[in-house]
């Protein structure tokens, strides 16, 4: 370290590096998408009374249903909320991507469209921005 910088703690947090605003934009966008979709869907799977049926169809049984709600509400909101710990905002994401992709290996399983694999396909592409963002920001913190 030069003695610049020691002098000078200014000098440090100009030399790292800070997100971008078209980065900012970018990670927040997609995470608003991603807990957006787990939300409206825990929000679904809590008050429809499709959800039932739906999971019927799928195979699944009802308490599972109810499980899938609340980790799909927490991890949601845990993608929102910034000053959650990395290690809290790591399982959040892992937990949404492996509900994204059972989604895919459900509907394919049960015969459904192409629409319904197709769907969380996208979702899981938009979650994959998403992280590579967070972890981006994460590396200029």
């Amino acid at each position: 370290m030069t003695t610049d910088v020691i002098d000078n703690p200014h000098a440090i947090a100009r030399a790292i590096p800070q997100p971008t605003r078209k980065e900012t934009v970018i990670y927040w966008i997609t995470t608003g998408i991603v807990a957006a979709v787990m939300l409206a869907s825990a929000c679904f799977f809590y008050f429809a009374p499709a959800a039932n049926e739906a999971f019927v169809h799928l195979g699944l049984p009802n308490y599972f249903r109810v499980e899938l709600t609340v980790a799909k509400a927490l991890g949601g909101l845990a993608l929102l909320i910034p000053s959650l710990p990395s290690t809290i905002k790591q399982f959040a994401y892992f937990g949404c991507g492996l509900t994204i992709l059972s989604a895919v290996i459900a509907h394919s399983a049960s015969g459904d469209g192409i629409a319904h694999v197709i769907d969380p396909l996208i979702i899981f592409g938009i979650h994959v921005v998403s992280y590579v963002y967070y972890r981006r920001r994460v590396a200029n913190a």
